[in-house]
């Protein structure tokens, strides 16, 4: 399929805003200083779904939240060839906020602690946006994308923002700031300092954005994304969640293996290694395990969801083999497992799936 008119652009570094920001409302501390401080546990259960082999449950407040809404799912095991950090297995999710009572809290990730299956722990970060301003004061405001899907690479993780491309966060700036007003975020400099992020502890703020281009061709729409570590240099892989007519594209860009960002020319453009349009209608997520896709599909609140696999253009559906809801989905490389997330409250749950048990399905 034709892409020359399809590209990402990647913005500056905003290390500047960064720095400015951390000395003004907090500390940073990175991600080993949230581990350390996971103040929430969830339940490992069985998950109502023949694909998933286990899972887990958040907390009731989470599991039934109107306002956050989970949707992307990534792991240490994309970050690095080592699984662990610090001896511990570690997921991230990414969930977006509902406008409620006049108020978008934007997005976050959620780091969690799978080590232990009777102690599951996890805690969650808010994604912010410094804005440095001209009198050299600094405001801040949520980043209010879908993300609808996410990549941990190195020290990054990449957040789908529709069409609005992708936001990048550096996880060594995780600040830790005053807990605050869960009501509202600002940073006002008047004596004393006020800090409020919407209740939250950890905040992290954006570092780069990648944003959408396209001439000649409809704009792509970044519903989800995931990682290909089987190929190199390693490839995010993304696509289109569409209905009605709407285009249903697969994408694959490259990373720069020493910086942990997408490959780009001089000018800052990031352009497809591969675009195609053989997707399927309502895709969740896709991800690619040596050469064939999983690619997730929902059926709205009350059906169990699909699975197809295969590759673009010869997808083949293994039907109501997931719970209601599913999201993105990840591959964890050494447990040869995919791991995907729900959304609707009530029927939140995170699993993971034999990757044999849907090839021997879909075969």
């Amino acid at each position: 399929m034709e892409h020359a008119g399809l590209h990402l652009l990647r913005s500056d570094d905003r290390a500047a805003e960064v720095d400015a920001f951390t000395d003004r409302v907090g500390e940073r501390v990175g991600l080993r200083g949230v581990l350390g401080d996971l103040d929430r546990r969830a339940r490992a259960v069985t998950v109502p779904a023949p694909a998933a082999s286990w899972g887990f449950r958040w907390d009731r407040e989470d599991t039934w939240s109107k306002r956050w809404w989970p949707q992307g799912v990534s792991s240490c095991a994309d970050a690095a060839e080592d699984d662990l950090i610090d001896g511990r297995p570690v997921l991230v999710t990414s969930a977006y906020s509902k406008t409620i009572g006049g108020v978008n809290m934007g997005a976050r990730l959620t780091f969690v602690d799978v080590g232990d299956r009777a102690a599951i722990r996890y805690r969650h970060v808010l994604l912010v946006e410094p804005v440095l301003r001209g009198d050299g004061s600094v405001g801040v405001r949520p980043v209010k994308v879908h993300a609808g899907g996410i990549v941990w690479h190195g020290d990054y993780v990449h957040v789908a923002g529709t069409k609005r491309g992708f936001t990048s966060f550096r996880l060594d700036d995780i600040v830790r700031v005053p807990t605050g007003d869960a009501s509202r975020m600002r940073v006002r400099d008047a004596s004393p300092r006020t800090v409020d992020m919407f209740g939250h502890r950890y905040v992290l703020p954006v570092r780069f954005t990648y944003d959408s281009h396209t001439r000649g061709v409809p704009r792509m729409r970044y519903s989800f994304a995931s990682i290909d570590r089987s190929v190199s240099p390693h490839e995010l892989v993304a696509g289109e969640y569409g209905r009605d007519g709407q285009t249903t594209r697969l994408a694959r860009y490259r990373f720069d293996p020493e910086s942990s960002l997408l490959r780009t020319s001089v000018a800052g453009e990031c352009r497809p290694s591969l675009l195609s349009d053989g997707g399927v209608m309502g895709m969740q997520g896709a991800a690619v395990v040596d050469g064939t896709w999983f690619v997730t599909n929902s059926r709205g609140r009350f059906r169990l969801g699909s699975v197809w696999t295969g590759a673009p253009g010869d997808l083949r559906e293994i039907r109501h083999r997931l719970p209601v809801g599913p999201e993105d989905i990840a591959y964890w490389p050494q447990r040869d497992e995919l791991w995907s997330v729900t959304e609707y409250p009530g029927a939140r749950w995170v699993f993971g799936m034999p990757r044999e048990r849907l090839l021997r399905h879909g075969a």
